[in-house]
């Protein structure tokens, strides 16, 4: 029996020509046994390898498969993005070309999505192929996000996940420039469930998220969900301040009514340079802040389409995002 619905699978590529044939063959395998229309949008996100000629190729034998070409690298975030707003699938959902996540989760996504979720999110787990320092730092910033914002953010997902059409119609409304997209999908509510999985090793290729791109991604949930780093500064401002008053006390204390020789020089430097980078740690917070206010004060879109393959006119112009 043939379903009356439609799903978007959008997958974000940037240099990913060692496994893209793989990805393509898995998820057609996994969609064909829904047996209701879907469409295969890849969003090349700046690729300087064969990835997107690759999905060209794929596109021009198989009407499912649509190419969306960014003038450059946007960034891994911004292209998810890109696929909400041009999917037209009743659900949508996200995966990474890289096949640690697998496809044939995706059969279970839409199982729960009928039993009337809006949001079905993929739980890892258990890592596999990913060095220690990789999943304790995960790991750590998970509860750190959760600790520091009032938006229940789920621990240990990632971007792969189901949503219904109305939830992506919601997320065009957030124009945030700095996105965390995990974060804003928890931000517009509906009803929310998840389905755990083992993660899988990167089937091919490499990471696409080193070290200096996962410390921006945590800075951007962190400043996006959460004030709390300005108000922790606050308050150990203050704990410093007093810190400091009664130090000074002592030190009078000393001077007046005792015969014991005060520090001088070691202790007014070792003073002096802790506040020094207390109060530069401080700027530098105060400047994250700032810095993103001055992001979102430019009105930029949020990315550029160069070109557009296997897809219909209409279908073909950019989305102001709104």
């Amino acid at each position: 029996m043939i379903e009356h619905v439609r799903y978007s699978i959008v997958v974000p590529v940037f240099n990913e020509e060692a496994v893209i044939t793989q990805t393509y063959l898995r998820l057609k395998e996994v969609m064909n046994q829904t047996e209701a229309a879907y469409e295969l949008l890849f969003i090349n996100d700046g690729s300087r390898d064969n990835t997107a000629a690759m999905i060209q190729g794929f596109s021009e034998n198989d009407e499912c498969v649509k190419l969306i070409n960014f003038s450059r690298n946007f960034g891994h975030q911004i292209a998810i993005t890109a696929g909400m707003d041009y999917a037209s699938g009743d659900a949508v959902v996200v995966i990474d070309a890289d096949l640690q996540d697998p496809p044939e989760l995706i059969l279970e996504m839409i199982a729960k999505w009928k039993e009337g979720y809006d949001v079905v999110y993929a739980k890892r787990m258990k890592r596999m192929g990913e060095t220690f320092f990789k999943k304790q730092t995960a790991h750590l910033f998970y509860r750190i996000l959760r600790a520091s914002t009032d938006i229940a953010i789920p621990v240990d997902t990632g971007d792969f996940r189901l949503m219904d059409r109305k939830v992506c119609g919601e997320m065009r409304r957030l124009t945030e420039k700095n996105r965390f997209v995990r974060g804003l999908v928890s931000w517009v509510g509906f009803r929310q469930t998840a389905v755990e999985y083992v993660r899988d090793e990167r089937a091919a290729g490499e990471t696409k998220y080193p070290l200096k791109k996962m410390l921006k991604l945590s800075m951007d949930g962190i400043t996006s969900f959460s004030i709390k780093p300005l108000k922790l500064a606050t308050y150990l401002g203050g704990a410093l301040s007093v810190s400091g008053f009664a130090y000074l006390l002592v030190v009078l204390y000393l001077k007046l009514f005792t015969d014991t020789a005060v520090a001088g020089w070691n202790a007014i430097a070792i003073i002096q340079l802790f506040f020094s980078g207390f109060i530069l740690i401080i700027l530098g917070v105060v400047g994250e802040y700032i810095g993103r206010i001055y992001d979102e004060s430019k009105g930029r879109p949020l990315y550029i389409v160069r070109d557009c393959h296997g897809m219909k006119k209409k279908e073909r112009r950019i989305r102001t995002i709104v």
